[in-house]
């Protein structure tokens, strides 16, 4: 399972476990599952889904970055909603 912190000026959006995460980076789409390789990326604006298939939470993100290490995520973003 990942751990994932979705985090912007506002409000802390998501804390918890998940199977899986797509998020919008600036160059396109990244799916995180367990076991990613340690990495940082931009964000762009699109939907971050959190689960299999989309089965989880859906956030409207735009701009921040994305931290993968150890099987933890941090989306730390510039404005975020619920999809």
């Amino acid at each position: 399972m990942l751990t994932v912190s979705v985090i912007s000026p506002e409000a802390v959006l998501f804390e918890g476990q998940t199977e899986s995460l797509v998020a919008p980076a600036f160059d396109g789409q990244v799916g995180i599952l367990t076991g990613h390789a340690p990495m940082v990326t931009l964000l762009g604006t699109g939907e971050l889904r959190l689960g299999a298939e989309g089965s989880g939470q859906r956030f409207r993100v735009q701009g921040g970055f994305l931290q993968v290490v150890d099987d933890t995520v941090r989306v730390v973003t510039e404005h975020a909603s619920t999809a």
